[in-house]
């Protein structure tokens, strides 16, 4: 029977890379529900060749664009999830990519059986609430970030306990090792990530590497390990995702090449021996495999791990989204690519938010949505 997917975040780089391997794999999936959030054209080419039953945005602007091709084709525009009546979908996958992920996220999971979460925003800010639902709702977790999918393979079976560090690999994005000014990187240098096809904003955080410190939170949420387990390290080459060190002296390692199709179709199907599409080692990935130590002084992103005062509830909101909301000013070419760290903890480390994150505590999903807009305000 096939299975009934639900893909949020369709047009983003996840979403296409699950449609791609779904498009070679048509007798084992049934795509009911796609969306979309800019990108109408697109959307519409998606659901011309799957044929989705749902179509969710909650764009005016979007749904305008595709309304009359969706009533031609009697394909279901939604804005608001609840609506969805008498569907259980075998695999969702979220991709929604920043904070937007979050609602759609948590209001996704009563209609599914299974769940693959690719943003890491939605978990940073809002863990404790989906994995709420999860148990609730019966519904099994899955991450698909490279790195955690990673984690999650590498310590099936194995006690918590018996973990001394987990050690997060860092490709070092586009300037690693090279002499350059960072005053004058301009935005189309810094989305040119070495190993990788991503979104801009992930890309723009790997040459940060505060993609790194977002995925150690994510991590020590997802596998409620403390924070100071997890260690980050340099590795050029992208294919050693995860690294696990247990406290026996041996240590575990995942490698595979740098495809986000791996991890997602390992999700996608159970039974991890029997793969379609499954991609063969070629000469090139027969290498030298590099690790380095990364240097504080050329990352200051890391002095985040080190501050004990910001790495609470409160504060891993704020780091997120005033790390988007830098990411966003950069692309519009509003600050330099220099200043997004520099600026990140200049706020971090001012009175205000010390004050505010001493006293501002999340209780429920509005607090979450509290923090993202006193972030904001942070932000001239």
């Amino acid at each position: 029977m096939k299975k009934k997917i639900c893909i949020l975040g369709s047009t983003g780089s996840i979403g296409k890379s699950t449609l791609e391997i779904i498009s070679k794999n048509k007798n084992d999936f049934n795509v009911i529900l796609l969306s979309g959030n800019k990108n109408f054209k697109l959307l519409i080419s998606q659901a011309k060749k799957f044929k989705p039953k749902y179509i969710y945005s909650n764009n005016f602007y979007l749904i305008k664009k595709i309304k009359y091709f969706c009533n031609k084709n009697k394909i279901i525009i939604i804005s608001d999830l609840n609506t969805l009546k008498k569907v259980k979908f075998d695999i969702t996958i979220a991709a929604i990519s920043g904070i937007a992920g979050l609602l759609p996220t948590l209001n996704i999971i009563k209609y599914s059986k299974k769940i693959l979460i690719a943003n890491k925003e939605s978990i940073i800010c809002g863990w404790k609430f989906i994995n709420k639902e999860l148990k609730k709702n019966n519904c099994s977790f899955v991450p698909i970030d490279s790195e955690h999918f990673s984690i999650l393979n590498l310590i099936e079976n194995k006690s918590i306990n018996s973990i001394k560090n987990i050690f997060l690999t860092a490709s070092g994005g586009p300037f690693f090792g090279k002499n350059i000014n960072l005053k004058k990187v301009t935005p189309l240098q810094a989305i040119k990530h070495p190993n990788w096809k991503m979104g801009k904003k992930i890309s723009i955080d790997s040459a940060t590497l505060m993609n790194k410190i977002l995925e150690v939170i994510e991590a020590s949420l997802i596998f409620n390990l403390p924070i100071n387990k997890f260690k980050i390290i340099i590795h050029p080459e992208s294919l050693v995702h995860a690294i696990v060190q247990f406290k026996s002296g041996l240590s575990s390692m995942l490698y595979y090449k740098n495809d986000m199709k791996i991890p997602i179709t390992n999700s996608l199907y159970k039974n991890f021996n029997n793969l379609p599409n499954k991609q063969d080692f070629d000469k090139k990935y027969f290498q030298k495999l590099s690790f380095y130590k990364p240097n504080f002084k050329k990352v200051p992103s890391l002095k985040i791990l080190q501050s004990k005062e910001i790495l609470n509830e409160t504060g891993f909101t704020l780091i997120n989204v005033v790390n988007e909301i830098l990411v966003e000013r950069f692309l519009k070419k509003k600050i330099l690519f220099s200043d997004i760290v520099k600026e990140l903890l200049n706020i971090l480390y001012s009175k205000t938010v010390l004050n505010y994150l001493k006293n501002k505590k999340i209780n429920k999903i509005d607090d979450v949505f509290s923090v993202c807009n006193f972030s904001r305000s942070l932000i001239k």
